[in-house]
């Protein structure tokens, strides 16, 4: 019998390693002649570098950027020499996680760090970059991305605009005689979990601004920005920016990681996925263990355990999911392909002792499952 144990993370008590690990071990205790093999997986969020580095085998680097207001900040990305392959989180340079609330300013923010992230990247010899872009505090269309790599955007007097959200109307031309010629020699993979298009109702500045500090006055110049330079990007690389999905990512950077990097954009479980080659290693498997912290309704919105079942039904593997809580009924859980489910919150006493000994916990469901086979 072979077993894939392919987790998520459970947030704040036990990384997707960590899982695997536990998982593994109670699995041979009871039974020595199955034969394991771990697969940890990410969405693209919190915890993705782990995992990401658990197939890289790469080295953190460690480098000084600006922050989205043009402070020196120290950032770290992943790279392996081997590979020649860069995992970078825009979060690390131009992310709220580096501001307190009271500093979110995102009409004054820019991406410009991480654009110095990608440079140091290509400057070490880059082939592959996986682009995370979650967690930012900009909404500047990756102008800043841009012109740290040599784009120039220009007003109409043929001036430098200062790459900020709030100077996206006033570019009038971009100058793409400087850029980095490294990019060219770059596989970028985006990872982007929203379809929102760059302007509108459903665009970045309505949708994001507000968390990232934008009055209801600044949206609306922050949306008309993105209008006027969506016409400017339109002209110059022959596209409808409108109606690509993501545009609005990440306040614009889904379409300026397209346009600028000639990046593709992908879900973050399936950029990990690809990563790990999970399509193959999962062949001849009789069961699939996966889990997360929560298996709810939103499971199915990019998630983990979604990707997992979309590859297990594609080759009729059965799935099992150990879980911090479900909240799915036994009808629910077939429906969507899982023929086995148990959460730490049936033996636990309570949230805060589930969360206090979800290693105890785990094994228990585990040795369960193993009865059961």
């Amino acid at each position: 019998m072979k077993i894939v144990i392919a987790p998520d993370k459970f947030k704040n008590s036990l990384t997707g390693l960590d899982f695997c690990e536990i998982v593994e071990k109670e699995i041979l205790t009871k039974n020595s002649n199955i034969e394991v093999v771990q697969l940890p997986l990410a969405d693209g969020g919190d915890g993705t570098i782990e995992v990401v580095n658990f197939y890289l085998k790469g080295k953190i680097i460690e480098i000084t950027v600006n922050n989205p207001f043009f402070k020196p900040v120290k950032a770290s990305y992943l790279y392996s020499e081997n590979s020649k392959t860069a995992f970078i989180e825009m979060a690390e340079a131009s992310g709220v996680k580096l501001l307190d609330k009271t500093e979110f300013d995102c009409i004054n923010a820019t991406t410009f760090g991480t654009g110095e992230m990608i440079a140091d990247a290509i400057n070490k010899g880059a082939k592959t970059i996986i682009l995370g872009i979650g967690g930012s505090a900009t909404n500047d269309c990756g102008i800043g991305m841009a012109a740290a790599l040599g784009y120039q955007f220009l007003d109409e007097n043929n001036n430098l605009v200062k790459p900020i959200g709030a100077n996206l109307s006033k570019i009038k031309s971009i100058n793409a005689s400087e850029i980095n010629q490294g990019i060219s020699n770059v596989d970028f993979k985006i990872a982007c979990d929203v379809t929102n298009p760059l302007y509108g109702k459903n665009g970045a500045a309505y949708v994001y601004g507000a968390q990232k500090g934008a009055s209801e006055k600044e949206i609306i110049l922050l949306n008309k920005g993105l209008e006027d330079f969506a016409k400017i990007l339109n002209d110059v690389f022959t596209i409808n920016v409108q109606s690509v999905k993501g545009a609005g990512a990440a306040g614009g950077m889904g379409i300026a990681s397209k346009l600028f990097l000639n990046g593709f954009l992908e879900p973050g479980i399936q950029l990990v996925k690809n990563l790990a080659n999970f399509d193959e290693k999962i062949k001849n498997t009789d069961w699939i263990i996966t889990g997360e912290g929560k298996l709810d309704n939103q499971t199915l919105s990019g998630k983990t355990i979604q990707g997992v079942l979309e590859s297990a039904q594609k080759q009729k593997i059965n799935v099992a999911a150990f879980c911090g809580k479900i909240e799915m009924n036994q009808n629910e859980l077939y429906s969507i392909g899982i023929l086995y489910a148990d959460d730490i919150m049936t033996v636990a006493k309570d949230f805060n002792d589930a969360m206090k000994n979800t290693t105890k916990y785990l094994k228990t469901i585990t040795k369960r499952f193993v009865r059961e086979l």
